[in-house]
């Protein structure tokens, strides 16, 4: 099976952009103006925004290529997608919490897999009107301007973002260490390393490919890394689309804070 060509990537990242742009408008039309809301079985809120969204981006991209398969955190999930060659991952709102709560730190996430990686990308911030975009080998862009992490910071120096316990276990091991504030929204937090806002970012266990797949090819593409604790790449479009905890930074920063996470894993383990 051959992997996508230009062209095809091209037309799909143009299908994403202009989807991206109108689901950015449905949001915005709920969002500060208290949206009803309900609760999953893991208490996560989802809210009637996100319903929208998602009926939209679902329909709008499988009439565009009803051969694709389909991934999004607000649709039942089908097995099968395992059996076609690309996949929609989406994300309809990434960052609920925050969305909820008035803040700007909230994205949609859209991205197509093909072979267990994204090879097309666009994830959007509406309220700040940030389009980021890459495709596999054809770079990653913050709207116009071109991404590119050309050096990195030693890790005592890194500021991070990321979930209380993994920046527990880092700090302990090294210290302070600048403090990159609370992002809501985890693609965004990943995306923030491709350009340069933060150093490192963290997620804890238990993302899904929707929440990642698009920054992961951003920041692939700015020429960082997003890898699980064990120094392992992250394969998408899997039958449990679940990922452990996971780092985000310049290849040699990311090694290295992987590297530090695990052996604190290993610690605390051995203390108990």
């Amino acid at each position: 099976m051959q992997a996508a060509d230009h062209d095809t990537m091209a037309e799909d990242l143009a299908l994403l952009t202009s989807a991206a742009e109108a689901a950015a408008d449905i949001a915005l039309g709920f969002f500060r103006q208290d949206p009803k809301v309900w609760h999953k079985d893991n208490a996560s809120p989802v809210s009637e925004a996100d319903y929208a969204v998602d009926s939209f981006l679902k329909d709008r991209l499988l009439a565009a290529r009803p051969d694709y398969g389909w991934l999004s955190e607000e649709t039942e999930d089908d097995s099968g997608r395992l059996e076609r060659r690309r996949v929609f991952v989406v994300d309809p709102i990434d960052g609920t919490r925050g969305f909820l709560a008035g803040s700007d730190e909230w994205t949609i996430s859209l991205a197509v897999v093909e072979k267990g990686r994204p090879d097309t990308a666009v994830l959007i911030q509406p309220t700040r009107a940030h389009v980021f975009f890459a495709t596999a080998g054809g770079g990653a862009w913050l709207n116009r301007r071109p991404l590119a992490m050309e050096r990195h910071v030693g890790i005592h120096r890194a500021k991070v973002a990321g979930p209380a316990a993994l920046l527990t276990r880092l700090r302990h091991k090294l210290g302070p260490m600048p403090d990159g504030g609370y992002v809501a929204s985890l693609a965004l937090r990943i995306a923030m390393v491709a350009d340069g806002r933060l150093d490192l970012a963290l997620a804890k266990p238990n993302a899904h490919d929707w929440d990642i797949a698009a920054a992961d090819l951003v920041l692939a593409e700015a020429g960082g890394r997003l890898l699980d604790v064990t120094g392992t790449p992250i394969l998408y479009n899997r039958p449990h689309p679940r990922h452990g905890a996971l780092v985000a930074a310049h290849p040699v920063l990311a090694a290295e804070a992987v590297g530090l996470i695990a052996d604190a894993e290993k610690a605390d383990h051995t203390a108990s």
